[in-house]
């Protein structure tokens, strides 16, 4: 299995960070939470070693990216507590380096992962940073407008389908209202997103001020 490529990782906002070392990325990270570049170019810098030790635990390619998508997730939100100049573990002064290893090495052991025609994510299509920021913005959301939403886009429900299990949850929505509320809730899902992830990953072009 081949190390993908992330073409994030040649986006200006992303580029711009390249000269921070690990440790102000993650100070940055932590002190900007709505702010989506830093933990992207964490990812960009470190994804090869996340992934080369994954590639080597998982059954098929469909379970590799998934659990590389699944690990970062984790990495994502440990990394909000995470302090490398402290003692971790009886280690002092440990590395993000170091320390996503054993992240990732945590993941691979602990994770179960589901049979691959049960996985419905797609690496090429969903990088995992823009999979985190997402699943942040579907939390944020009204429940039955998060529901629509992953029903239509994860599992490809049509509206009439989305309507029919909505109604047998006894909710009276018609096919044609499961349009208007999708509508409404890929708006809200746009409009909960960081403004950099929607540059970076969505391609619209923000004028951001620069990290302090």
């Amino acid at each position: 299995m081949q190390i993908p490529h992330f073409p994030e990782a040649n986006h200006p906002l992303v580029r711009s960070l390249f000269h921070h070392s690990d440790q102000e990325l993650v100070n940055l990270f932590q002190r900007h939470p709505d702010s989506g570049k830093y933990f992207t170019a964490i990812f960009c810098r470190y994804s090869p070693i996340v992934y080369t030790l994954i590639q080597h635990s998982a059954r098929s390619p469909v379970q590799a990216d998934y659990l590389f998508a699944l690990t970062w997730r984790h990495i994502y939100y440990e990394l909000g507590g995470m302090n490398p100049k402290s003692s971790q573990s009886g280690t002092e002064n440990l590395s993000l380096q170091n320390w996503l290893i054993n992240q990732t090495a945590y993941c691979i052991n602990e994770m179960e992962l589901p049979p691959t025609e049960a996985i419905h994510y797609s690496l090429k299509d969903t990088s995992p940073p823009l999979w985190c920021y997402v699943e942040q913005a579907l939390d944020q959301m009204p429940p039955i407008l998060r529901l629509m939403v992953v029903m239509a886009q994860t599992f490809h429900w049509s509206e009439t389908r989305i309507a029919a299990y909505l109604q047998a949850e006894g909710e009276a929505i018609a096919p044609n209202e499961v349009a208007i509320f999708l509508q409404e809730g890929y708006r809200m899902l746009e409009d909960k997103l960081p403004a950099d992830v929607r540059s970076i990953y969505l391609g619209e072009n923000l004028a951001l001020p620069p990290a302090k």
